[in-house]
């Protein structure tokens, strides 16, 4: 299995992106194509004491960058021999099975619409991360691709939401919630009441498990499998759960680190703040795929680790393994998602 990775893509690369790949280069059959400027790419190895190309990686060159800043809609067509757009199209060719990377988000997407394509029938991809939950963790979608949706569009969200945990998370017919403000079908604009309806219906035709609304205090308690909502709502939630567990983690240190008699409680409970701490940690879930694309696209953090890069390879290669993409393809349903 070939995994391509843009070796130019966010804040610390090339040289994080090089050692993640170091982590997971012959890890269950990956193979790793690093896509940019070569000459970066061999210093990084250098630096890590290879001497030589490392078995399991290849380099395919590339001579620009798409930057951070930009424009999201052309980049990926003005900058043609930049690592994120050789490496959608190699992705494309059939080079590679999956694609990573931690560049422009609103490029990458453009990009993989434009170059890798949707899957036939699915008017919008979607960004889909994991959230951590009391049971374990579910699929917030979207977090940011689609400001603005239809209800269809959320319907799409929901199909693809739950193919994607049912096969990923192993959690068969996963249940799926509204996001919205309030458990009231009546709640919410337009947008949601029209969701809430189409939603309802099929779950009345037990074409989905559909339980409702959900509330944004009560997602990370695990209530639902699959949260859906339009890209808008789902950044504002996925950004105030990161600022909150930043801020939470914060203050438990500072009081932690106050005196001798707390940092003796410190010592006591080092072991469960430590797997709570990793449980809210980005870098252990790698990234963030794009549902609705042909091909499997992983976005990472812009500022991701080596850690983050591994664990986001890794998360590409299931993808591949468990199917998600065909199981979507193969199960497209007859929802009018509107006209384009």
């Amino acid at each position: 299995m070939k995994i391509i990775v843009d070796a130019m893509g966010g804040d610390n690369a090339p040289s994080e992106v090089v050692k993640g790949a170091l982590k997971v280069a012959g890890e269950d059959g990956i193979e790793i194509i690093l896509v940019g400027r070569g000459e970066k790419i061999l210093t990084c190895l250098e630096e890590q004491g290879k001497k030589t190309l490392p078995q399991g990686i290849e380099i395919a060159y590339a001579s620009e960058v798409v930057d951070m800043e930009d424009d999201p809609s052309t980049a990926v067509r003005n900058k043609k021999d930049s690592s994120m757009a050789v490496a959608l199209r190699m992705l494309r060719d059939g080079e590679g099975d999956a694609f990573v990377s931690a560049g422009n988000t609103g490029a990458l997407l453009s990009g993989a619409t434009l170059v890798v394509k949707r899957i036939k029938g699915i008017r919008r991809a979607a960004l889909a991360p994991i959230l951590p939950t009391e049971n374990g963790g579910c699929l917030l979608i979207d977090c940011g691709a689609n400001a603005e949706c239809t209800p269809e569009y959320l319907v799409q969200f929901a199909f693809m939401g739950s193919s994607y945990v049912a096969n990923l998370l192993n959690k068969p017919s996963p249940s799926v919630a509204l996001l919205n403000i309030g458990a009231e079908p009546g709640k919410g604009t337009e947008l949601q009441r029209q969701a809430y309806k189409l939603l309802n219906e099929l779950k009345e035709q037990e074409r989905i498990n559909f339980i409702g609304n959900i509330e944004a205090r009560d997602v990370l308690f695990g209530l639902a499998d699959v949260v859906v909502c339009d890209g808008y709502s789902g950044n504002i939630l996925l950004k105030a759960i990161e600022g909150t567990a930043s801020f939470i983690l914060g203050g438990l240190k500072e009081i932690f680190l106050r005196n001798a008699m707390t940092n003796l409680a410190a010592a006591i409970v080092k072991k469960p703040l430590r797997d709570f701490k990793k449980r809210l940690d980005y870098t252990e879930v790698g990234g963030t795929v794009f549902l609705g694309v042909s091909k499997p696209v992983i976005k990472a953090h812009g500022s991701s680790n080596a850690n983050a890069f591994a664990n986001a390879i890794r998360q590409a290669a299931l993808i591949v393994k468990t199917g998600i993409i065909e199981d979507i393809q193969d199960n497209l349903w007859d929802i009018d998602a509107g006209e384009e």
